[in-house]
């Protein structure tokens, strides 16, 4: 429920507030006295586009405040927006005099998109012309499935979902279907290049051996030289080290016994004199094995050169070229299972579109069946509301199973007799298409109300006598269980009102200004006097009809 409405500096409102109730609220007031800039401040508030010059002149903004009970629905939606006890909810938006807007969300900076969605399951608008909104297919179908009762949005909800599942298990079966010929493209990449790694078997260990044995057959004569110089020097013969260190321990032998200390030097002098020639037997048996066989050099590099052109093409490393042929197999096994990827896409596509179909078919049968319930109800009410004898028709069609099945509405009326029911849109005048939305949300209010709070724009505009009077009654009907706020220039509406405002206009100031007050009593009769086109003298005969109506409502 709205319950207060705010409004500064909008064209000519400097000021005005308006605390509303539930039920019936009624704004009243001479033409031009600024009745649809209140209209313009609400459309404002659902997100809807400020007109050029709306500021009013002077005024550096332009500022427009609703106050709203807090659904449960919304509460988490707004999350940390919200005090954990907040019960209300406030939408606001400041329009800038050169035309910017900023929309606010208690206090806090949203956007319009923000405001929008956030307003529309509080208040639903219909100006003078929004009632064509009945002319759409959507809106007709969801007023349809709201008389069909509670138990259809469920159905609904669920073949959304099917319809959902549907849609993305085509769109991964289309594109599991548009890489095909990649994925062939690509196995052939895959198994040439593992072809290859596997061709040569490389390994971290084999790469530093055979790396180390090419040094060594680069350098093979250098290497023969330097073992078999060194072999000589410390050779046995007599300018051998060897035999040097042997003539030399003679004596050192020949003293053993007598001095533990000089045994003890003996015997590394011994040990020195058998390495050495130990290491002259192993340096001469090193410079033989160098004659490697005819060819190894050139065995190597070959293989080395296998090798570095794996480790040119994937990383740098033998490790990283094992990696990558790791990736390789598992990418393999991957897109060689694309094609049970696609089974299991058609699979779900088939699945998902089966319980589309029957989803589709229940909501069918549940619309079948309230439609003509529907056509009599909405007949009833146009008779009541001086359209006696209008034909109105719910007329279902087939079409391609959607996110809100497989049916297509339209609403059909005729609203003389005798003359074949046509679509809404085509054949229902303005005024007629205002008693038509009337009827239809007296009907079906859940489908057709949207949120909380209705409000309407000089809707019962064009009609007068009965016909008014029974507009303002289903006005009322629909106010019993929730806030109504109409704009209306008939009395006999406004005597229905719970709540009833006037709007004046005073001319005398510059620029213009408008006020918004609350009527009671004396007042409210005073407003109806001056809506029947009478003045308010005490005797007169339209003081004593306002007061009529007043106690007749």
């Amino acid at each position: 429920m709205l319950c207060e409405l705010r409004v500064e500096n909008l064209l000519l409102i400097e000021r005005a507030e308006l605390c509303l109730a539930r039920g019936l609220n009624v704004l009243t007031g001479e033409t031009g006295a600024g009745k649809t800039v209140l209209a313009h401040a609400l459309d404002l508030l659902l997100g809807g586009r400020a007109k050029p010059g709306i500021v009013r002149p002077g005024a550096a903004e332009a500022y427009v405040e609703g106050v709203f009970e807090l659904p449960d629905m919304l509460r988490c939606e707004l999350g940390e927006r919200l005090p954990v006890d907040a019960e209300e909810v406030v939408l606001a938006r400041r329009i800038g005099a050169d035309g910017r807007t900023r929309a606010l969300v208690n206090g806090r900076s949203a956007t319009v998109a923000d405001l929008r969605e956030l307003a529309e399951p509080l208040i639903t608008f219909y100006g003078q012309h929004e009632h064509r909104k009945l002319t759409l297919a959507g809106a007709q179908l969801d007023i349809l499935d709201g008389f069909c009762g509670e138990a259809q949005l469920g159905r609904r909800a669920k073949v959304a979902a099917a319809y959902a599942a549907a849609r993305d298990a085509q769109a991964a079966l289309d594109e599991l279907r548009e890489l095909a010929g990649a994925r062939v493209r690509e196995l052939d990449l895959l198994d040439f290049e593992l072809a290859e790694i596997d061709a040569v078997q490389p390994s971290e260990e084999e790469a530093i051996a055979l790396r180390a044995e090419r040094e060594r057959l680069r350098h093979v004569e250098a290497l023969r030289g330097a073992s078999l110089a060194a072999a000589e020097a410390a050779g046995a013969d007599e300018s051998g080290i060897a035999s040097l260190l042997a003539t030399a321990g003679r004596g050192l032998l020949a003293a053993r016994g007598i001095d533990p200390a000089l045994d003890a030097l003996g015997e590394r002098w011994r040990a020195l004199t058998y390495e050495t020639g130990d290491v002259a037997r192993e340096l001469r048996s090193y410079a033989e094995a160098l004659d490697a066989e005819p060819g190894r050099l050139d065995a190597v590099e070959e293989r080395l050169t296998a090798l570095e052109r794996l480790e040119r093409k994937h990383g740098g490393t033998i490790a990283a070229v094992l990696a990558h042929a790791e990736t390789c197999r598992a990418r393999r096994a991957e897109l060689a299972d694309a094609e049970v990827a696609i089974e299991q896409a058609i699979a779900r596509l088939e699945q998902s579109r089966a319980q589309l179909a029957s989803g589709s078919a229940a909501l069918h049968k549940a619309r079948a069946a309230a439609g003509p319930k529907l056509a009599r109800a909405v007949r009833v009410r146009l008779d009541e509301l001086a359209m006696k004898g209008a034909a109105f028709e719910v007329e279902l069609t087939e079409r391609e199973p959607g996110a809100t099945g497989a049916d297509g509405v339209e609403f059909l009326i005729a609203p003389n007799p005798g003359v074949p029911a046509g679509p809404l849109r085509e054949t229902a005048s303005g005024g007629e298409l205002s008693r038509v939305m009337l009827a239809l949300m007296g009907v079906a209010a859940a489908g057709a109300g949207g949120g909380e709070t209705l409000v309407f724009d000089e809707v019962d505009a064009g009609i007068g006598g009965q016909t008014a009077r029974a507009v303002g009654d289903q006005l009322r009907d629909l106010a019993a269980e929730r806030q109504v706020i109409c704009i209306t220039h008939l009395p006999q509406v406004a005597s229905l009102a719970a709540r009833h405002f006037s709007i004046a206009k005073d001319a005398t100031r510059t620029p213009a200004q408008t006020t918004v007050s609350e009527l009671r009593d004396d007042e409210v009769v005073n407003e109806l006097v001056r809506m029947l086109g009478a003045d308010g003298d005490a005797d007169s005969t339209a003081r004593r009809h306002a007061e009529e109506m007043l106690r007749a409502a």
